[in-house]
């Protein structure tokens, strides 16, 4: 490829936006043409993230405008809080622009689902129907060549990377599936709210939206489509005083008696996401932290199989401002361009 992407950032002053830009900035086929803030426009990007200096060619945030948009860029990033891209993103599409959503509005098909768990109004249908779904480990073939991709939600990439593989196999009753998920504050955005201040959130570990958290409809909808009928799931998220991670503890009874052991679970996860760089599996005996996928694009799993209760264990880690956004739409990018998956992403975790 002779000349390099434009790209176009939406939301650039939020966690993920920044993340992007980071991510972007070293990425050798992709130019940032424009940063954008519906918020802070025409104010230096910088002022905000004095980390920035020196790493962009451009500073000034620009206006949200999808006609200018489409003058600076190829494809657009929209890194914004669920309910705004859903109508910003029809009106980019229109202009002939590449989009991938890092947000939650398009991921959703059902428009009456998406307005029950979203509390705002759903895109249009055909909207919905557009977007393709970029669990890249799952659905590549699908991004590839797509001109409109809805990132998946960290949680969820953490989790159903987690569980496909045992639910396409029938490794497990589908019925039992239990899902701890914990994250670092991060997840909740730049955004000022009590429940994240410092006072509130140091040394202290609760629960939060119990049974009500958005993010689970999509993962029911992504292993109900691995599994061809609908599986539903127990899914409690928990916040951790950490800036960066997610770790799922998910439980399940095993439903085949070929999986009895843990040999037999690293086999059948090695062959299923074998030739996919980012799911790292390990040894048995081990078990993954977020730390060590920190900085990173890495899904890592771990097993362990309790004979006694004929239950299996499956913790899974991630960063979420990685692989849970702004890193899996990279890999997204690079999927539906046609190039390495991996381009751009070939960082180790940063440790400690």
């Amino acid at each position: 490829m002779k000349d390099k992407l434009r790209a176009a950032i939406v939301g650039s002053t939020g966690y993920g936006g920044v993340e992007l830009i980071r991510l972007l900035a070293n990425h050798p086929q992709v130019d940032i043409t424009s940063v954008i803030s519906s918020s802070n426009a025409g104010e230096a990007l910088t002022a905000g993230y004095p980390h920035l200096q020196g790493v962009l060619t451009v500073d000034t945030l620009d206006a949200v405008d999808p006609r200018l948009i489409r003058e600076k860029a190829d494809l657009v990033f929209t890194a914004t809080p669920s309910g705004v891209s859903g109508k910003l993103v029809p009106q980019l599409l229109e202009t002939g622009v590449r989009v991938i959503d890092l947000s939650g509005d398009f991921r959703l098909k059902d428009r009456a689902a998406y307005e029950t768990w979203y509390k705002h109004e759903a895109p249009p249908q055909d909207a919905l129907d557009g977007a393709v779904y970029g669990l890249c480990e799952v659905y590549a073939d699908r991004v590839r060549g797509a001109a409109f991709v809805s990132n998946p939600g960290c949680y969820v990439t953490t989790a159903t990377l987690g569980l496909v593989p045992a639910v396409e196999a029938g490794a497990i009753d589908r019925g039992t599936i239990i899902i701890d998920g914990k994250s670092g504050v991060s997840g909740a955005g730049r955004g000022v709210n009590l429940g994240v201040h410092y006072s509130e959130i140091n040394e202290n570990f609760k629960a939060y939206k119990v049974n009500k958290h958005q993010h689970i409809p999509e993962i029911e909808m992504v292993l109900s489509d691995r599994a061809g009928e609908p599986v539903t799931t127990t899914f409690t998220t928990h916040l951790v005083p950490m800036t960066r991670g997610i770790l799922c503890t998910t439980y399940a009874s095993i439903a085949d008696e070929r999986y009895m052991n843990e040999d037999a679970w690293i086999e059948l996860y090695r062959n299923y996401y074998e030739g996919r760089k980012f799911v790292r599996i390990r040894d048995k005996g081990q078990w993954p932290a977020t730390k060590e996928v920190w900085g990173s694009n890495f899904c890592d799993i771990g097993f362990a199989v309790d004979p006694r209760t004929r239950r299996v264990t499956i913790i899974s880690v991630t960063d979420n401002l990685m692989k849970g956004a702004a890193g899996q739409a990279v890999q997204n990018m690079n999927i539906m361009m046609g190039w390495d998956e991996d381009l751009g992403l070939r960082l180790a975790p940063v440790y400690p």
